[in-house]
């Protein structure tokens, strides 16, 4: 099964009082220190994964580069990055490579850098048509400059795009979204993810929302029932204009689905590098079904060479990843698969809890699959809740 390769870039323009990602705005200085450590994790991955007795492809076929914003690298540094994961890795002439850009950083010379790497799919980091909510939560861009992007990207022939949106931003109005969902239709995006606002203690928003107070416009922010009929209607709209949910934040046209980001919901093997990055793998032992490991998520210590964090996913954990994490797709899960791959007895010792969950409608059984049911993916937290066990302890290594 061929490998897909994610990226971390951890470097901003400036930070969104939304973010809860391991990201910020650092002094260009240390950019090279990191591409430095970038590159050489990339050059030491097949050696790491055998002292860990796992399998690793070298077949890749997606590579994504998050963040952060990627492309405030230069184009030199971009193509580094590019250059070491060729050298160890075999990437798929048809492989999927995206990296997250911003609105207002796709200048001509960026995209002429992009493509030399390679890239043929970007992800926008819109949020918000509306100009005034984008800047209430940090954002630099103003909805001309969205619309001027795409329109250099089609020109350079990178056709395919994606456009992410957030539900629930201060001063959002049900008007107002309607409003970023035509834009987005507009586009002919062949893409959309839509995000509801996370309010926890890991944002500068959520904080402030939390303790009820007004910096960064929390006082704005809609309340829980008004962020969830928005992304009601984002599901509605999308749908009608065929741009299908396929995930409980993602839609597209048909053959448009994220490649990479489907390796995770299906649990197929992915390797991560960079701050805050994460790696599934196969693992050689028997009782052991898979490897995850994750690189510590402060830059200082990563550019440093701070350990990564190892924890082995037993087979029971697997069965658990296998429910909250296909439950994702809307196709959900198929009961034959988990049976073919853990045993009859593994399904058997589960139906109370999906009977429980469809009583209260939240899944869906669909011949041998569930599925989540729209009311289920609002509460898919709970719902996952019900899959999980007692936790596997990491350790470094």
């Amino acid at each position: 099964m061929s490998l897909g390769i994610y990226i971390s870039v951890p470097f901003c323009r400036t930070k969104c009082s939304y973010c809860n990602f391991a990201s910020d705005v650092f002094s260009r200085a240390v950019f090279e220190r990191y591409v430095d450590r970038v590159c050489s994790d990339i050059a030491n991955a097949g050696q790491v994964a055998e002292e860990m007795g796992a399998k690793i492809e070298r077949e890749v076929d997606s590579i994504y580069l998050g963040g952060g914003t990627p492309t405030v690298l230069d184009a030199g540094q971009l193509l580094r990055i590019f250059d070491a994961v060729r050298q160890q890795f075999s990437v798929a002439s048809d492989a999927e490579i995206t990296v997250e850009c911003a609105p207002g950083t796709l200048a001509a010379g960026v995209i002429d850098g992009l493509l030399k790497c390679g890239v043929n799919r970007v992800s926008l980091g819109v949020q918000s048509f509306i100009d005034a909510e984008a800047g209430a939560v940090g954002r630099l861009h103003k909805c001309a400059t969205v619309l001027e992007d795409i329109a250099h990207l089609r020109a350079a022939g990178i056709t395919d795009f994606n456009i992410d949106l957030i539900a629930g931003l201060p001063h959002q109005t049900k008007e107002s979204w309607r409003h970023s969902l035509d834009e987005t239709l507009a586009t002919q995006t062949p893409h959309v993810s839509v995000y509801m606002l996370e309010v926890d203690e890991d944002s500068r928003l959520g904080r402030e929302v939390i303790a009820g107070g007004t910096r960064y416009h929390a006082h704005f922010v809609p309340n829980e029932d008004a962020t969830a009929d928005f992304y009601l209607a984002a599901c509605e709209q999308l749908e009608a204009a065929s741009i299908a949910q396929y995930e409980i934040s993602n839609f597209a046209r048909a053959g448009s689905e994220s490649r990479h980001n489907l390796k995770y919901w299906m649990r197929q093997p992915y390797l991560g590098f960079g701050v805050d990055a994460h790696s599934m793998l196969v693992f050689a032992l028997p009782d052991v079904a898979a490897v995850r490991l994750a690189t510590v998520d402060v830059l200082e210590k990563y550019v440093a060479g701070a350990p990564l964090q190892r924890t082995e996913i037993s087979q029971a954990a697997s069965l658990e990843e296998s429910f909250f994490l296909g439950l994702r797709l809307n196709r959900g899960v198929d009961l034959r698969e988990i049976a073919a791959t853990f045993g009859q007895q593994a399904v058997d010792n589960l139906s109370s809890v999906i009977a429980e969950l469809t009583s209260d409608g939240l899944l869906q059984p669909d011949g041998d699959c569930v599925r989540l049911t729209p009311r289920g993916r609002l509460l898919s937290n709970e719902v996952f809740q019900s899959f999980l066990g007692p936790r596997t302890v990491s350790r470094s290594i």
